[in-house]
């Protein structure tokens, strides 16, 4: 089992940035895949971003590809969302997601564990 707690959603102006942090509990999160989804008003969840266990291989949707970074640190049970460039299209509550496997799927059906989410919205 693995809980997810998100923080560092807010307000932001469009072209500023944010970190989100996902802290975990769990003693084997570091075998964890892990990623970022998020739902924005009257839209499905869309995935955003995943890492693998190791941190050594990340994937991005298009839309976020060049403005976000996702990242881990295992000794720390954390995994990070880095967002520069930030559009109003990128308003949405943003979710931690962990799954026990190595593969990194975009599907939000996919993902095991979930946080609560955090509010991020840009103003234009």
């Amino acid at each position: 089992q693995v809980q997810l707690v998100e923080s560092g959603g807010g307000l932001v102006q469009g072209g500023g940035s944010l970190r989100l942090s996902c802290a975990a509990a769990g003693r084997t999160f570091g075998s964890y895949a892990a990623s970022w989804l998020r739902r924005a008003p009257g839209k499905e969840r869309e995935y955003v971003a995943g890492i693998i266990w190791s941190g050594s291989n990340s994937d991005y949707a298009d839309s976020v590809t060049g403005r976000f970074t996702i990242s881990r640190d295992n000794a720390k049970n954390m995994v990070y969302l880095q967002m520069n460039s930030l559009k109003p299209e990128d308003t949405a509550v943003y979710y931690c997601a962990a799954r026990g496997r190595m593969l990194v799927p975009r599907t939000p059906v996919s993902w095991d564990y979930w946080g609560q989410g955090t509010q991020v919205t840009v103003s234009s």
